[in-house]
């Protein structure tokens, strides 16, 4: 946990914390079908250690080595099956990191990838919106959930709206009408939370929602949006990328911090985009700044996401 440091404008301190986002790629766990035991009556890892485990090993240890290495104090993850797999990886591969916090809800996608959150700081208050209906009434809104999460920060209260938004598997276009609007929806609950007071307080909207800036974007509403700012702009827009797509040799911006204006107004520090995580052919291709990336990646595979886990620190209001 980072320490309170004085603040003279204000003649008092302001609490420093690092708060991240990371889509972790498939934290699933796998049934061991090719080990040798009688598994009659058991009922899940949590009870028979040797039924389930952790699905590609060589891949986690080396997602907990970019978490352990950005050392945020809370951090959204996307991409978790349950919380039990969020519990197991935590302990084996993040034990003594404080990460004593942690939650996942079910949320809509027939993959079974849900949004949570790892927290050195205590979950005070969650809301989940996984129930609602897009504006049809055909299907569920949101792809995974929009979770919302409060977190007691030393007796200040941050807000998270945690989210992963419909991918663009099938085009672009195709799926823009979708994210459109989960977007606009988004927008309405911060509007909801925060625009009576200007937008002041401790709010952060985060996460993958899969689109990216320019013609076309169906994340306008929050991009265009007059009480959140994309921190990732203030680095120049050769290091604004957090996922290389291979087969179109595309690196974008996908994964967002987008900070309340208050929030965004009490720190003018830039974010971090850790990328050591990442395949070797992302290194190989495009624009790169900082550190080498580790040693255990290969080409394609093994590695810790498809995505950078995006980072900032923050002075809480």
């Amino acid at each position: 946990m980072r320490h309170a440091k004085g603040d003279s404008r204000k003649g008092d301190s302001l609490l420093t914390i690092r708060v991240a986002t990371f889509n972790v790629e498939n934290l699933f766990a796998r049934y061991r079908f090719r080990q040798d035991f009688d598994a009659t009556g058991e009922d899940g890892f949590t009870i028979n250690d040797l039924a389930f485990d952790i699905y590609d090993e060589e891949s986690k240890r080396i997602t907990a080595k970019s978490i352990r290495e950005v050392d945020a104090d809370i951090f959204a993850l996307q991409e978790i099956e349950s919380l039990p797999v969020q519990e197991r990886f935590a302990e084996r591969y993040l034990a003594g990191r404080g990460y004593r916090y942690r939650l996942v809800i079910d949320g809509n996608d027939p993959r079974f990838i849900d949004v949570g959150v790892l927290s050195k700081y205590p979950i005070a208050a969650i809301r989940t919106h996984r129930h609602e209906r897009n504006n049809a009434n055909t299907a569920r809104l949101f792809s995974r959930d929009c979770l919302e999460v409060d977190i007691d920060v030393d007796g200040k209260t941050l807000t998270l709206f945690i989210n992963h938004f419909k991918s663009m598997v099938e085009g672009r276009g195709a799926t823009r009408a979708r994210r459109l609007e989960q977007a606009t929806r988004v927008a309405a609950l911060v509007d909801a939370a925060q625009q009576a007071d200007g937008y002041t307080g401790n709010l952060i909207v985060l996460g993958d929602l899969n689109d990216y800036y320019g013609v076309g974007t169906g994340l306008a509403p929050l991009l265009d949006h007059p009480g959140l700012e994309n921190v990732l702009g203030r680095l120049i827009p050769e290091h604004q990328w957090t996922h290389f797509f291979a087969r179109a040799g595309e690196y974008r911006q996908l994964d967002y911090v987008l900070l309340s204006a208050e929030l965004a107004a009490a720190n003018a520090n830039s974010p971090g985009v850790m990328r050591r995580g990442l395949p070797w052919r992302a290194f190989q291709e495009g624009p790169w700044e900082g550190p080498p990336p580790y040693d255990e990646v290969g080409e394609s595979h093994p590695k810790a996401s498809d995505h950078a886990p995006l980072f900032m620190d923050l002075d809480l209001i």
